[in-house]
């Protein structure tokens, strides 16, 4: 997300710094240079051109260039700017009684499952969900909401396949409402391969029978400058409430989140950032912005954990650690958990510091701890338990089950007990965790992207 603007903004900022007095000269060129690497990544022309006159008159205050760290203080006023283009304050749903929620957007946006998804936030923030399906222009959505809400466990209304009447759905579906008990209803409707006067009509209707407190957009991000021009027809034709991003863990660019909403004035509310049905995340401005700046998520990094780890299971792998009886059943809970939270591209990317060192072969190493999964779910418990049994013929048999090299498996083996053998030495844990993105680690000595095993 964000990771090609993200890396010529952190390039063009280091140049800033470099600077112990910064000159009206050094900013116009900086001010150059980020608008370059806006559009670039798909911004807007008109907003990367506003945006870029409201950085560089701050920038070029009496208070930024007699500061003692001018370049800070451009980077500042750069996050804020930033901030405020996303949206400033993060806006939350509007869930008042009748709290009902209309999904709206073009075919391929991905709006069933971001159904599902909404209704899996919704019920995690102690509400109760409820999801119908509108969509009877593509076949099988029905069926598709139907398996997605049995997935994550939550009642779906499904009309007869035959039905064509929208508005007919729509009322048999509040009359099912009365009876589930829910708090929120989510209404997954039909897309078209573009905005027309069919489409634009079905959801007039829709929109005016129910009354929704909000009427969401779901746009794909990848799309670019069609997701602007998209948004900015459904609003002027239905009026929207909010947007969410789909696919942004696949956009480098990212540029559709920083247009779409200075184009509609409409807030970002939530951001898709991956397939499963937990990757929907609360759209946080200022939180964005740290993030394409190199400056981390420590608050969403503290969230995902808080979701992923089980309090009273870390207390006992605490403990193993001090006792350096942690085995390979207890690097697979942990490997688990990592991908709770995304894996390990998305864990590094909200660590502070480690958005510009992002190694180019994290991709391969995230295929190596998927080998390290594959090798140790071909011991057995007592070889997970007790890895030091593990000889020649062992090593072979894991191998072949694995479908990894007999190499590979040494590797992980021996490293392994590097591990086991530090945890005895106090001093060599904190050098551990230095390598490993620690205080004193990434930029001095160990890479971050590097993890102990693999």
């Amino acid at each position: 997300m964000f990771s090609n603007l993200s890396d010529n903004l952190q390039s063009t900022f280091k140049k800033l710094r470099g600077h112990g007095k910064l000159t009206e000269k050094n900013i116009s060129d900086a001010m150059r240079e980020i608008r370059m690497s806006l559009l670039e990544a798909d911004v807007e022309f008109s907003v990367a051109k506003e945006f870029i006159a409201r950085v560089k008159e701050k920038a070029l205050g009496e208070a930024v260039l007699k500061s003692i760290t001018p370049g800070q203080q451009v980077v500042k006023v750069f996050h804020d700017e930033l901030a405020e283009l996303l949206g400033g304050d993060a806006e939350g749903l509007d869930l008042n009684p009748p709290a009902r929620i209309l999904m709206v957007g073009l075919n391929g946006a991905g709006k069933t499952t971001t159904s599902a998804k909404l209704a899996l936030h919704l019920r995690k923030e102690g509400r109760r969900p409820l999801l119908v399906a509108c969509d009877l222009e593509r076949p099988a959505a029905i069926d598709q909401l139907a398996t997605l809400g049995k997935q994550v466990d939550i009642p779906v209304y499904t009309p007869d396949p035959s039905e064509k009447d929208v508005l007919k759905v729509a009322k048999d579906a509040l009359k099912w409402v009365e009876d589930q008990n829910g708090t929120a209803v989510i209404f997954d409707t039909a897309g078209r391969q573009e905005v027309d006067d069919g489409l634009i009509g079905e959801l007039k209707k829709l929109r005016e029978f129910l009354d929704p407190r909000e009427t969401l957009l779901v746009a794909d991000s990848a799309t670019g400058q069609q997701a602007v021009s998209v948004a900015q027809r459904f609003d002027e034709a239905i009026g929207i409430s909010g947007l969410v991003l789909t696919k942004l863990d696949g956009d480098a660019r990212g540029g559709a989140a920083l247009s779409m909403r200075s184009v509609t004035k409409k807030p970002i509310k939530f951001a898709g950032v991956g397939e499963k049905m937990s990757q929907l995340e609360a759209f946080d401005p200022d939180r964005i912005a740290n993030r394409i700046l190199g400056m981390g998520d420590i608050v969403g990094l503290v969230e995902k954990a808080a979701e992923a780890i089980d309090e009273e299971e870390a207390m006992k792998m605490a403990e193993k650690m001090k006792k350096a009886s942690f085995d390979f059943n207890d690097f697979l809970s942990q490997m688990k958990m990592m991908k709770k939270m995304g894996g390990l591209g998305d864990i590094m990317g909200m660590i502070p510091g480690l958005g510009a060192k992002m190694p180019a072969d994290l991709d391969v190493d995230e295929k190596r701890l998927k080998h390290t999964e594959a090798i140790i779910l071909s011991m057995t418990p007592k070889e997970r338990t007790r890895p030091e049994i593990i000889k020649g013929s062992r090593r072979k048999r894991i191998a072949n089950g694995s479908g990894t090299t007999v190499t590979q498996v040494n590797s992980l083996l021996k490293q392994f007990g590097q591990m086991r053998k530090m945890m005895k030495s106090k001093g060599k844990m904190r050098q551990m965790m230095k390598q490993l993105g620690g205080p004193g680690g990434p930029g001095g000595g160990g890479g971050p992207g590097r993890m102990p095993f693999g």
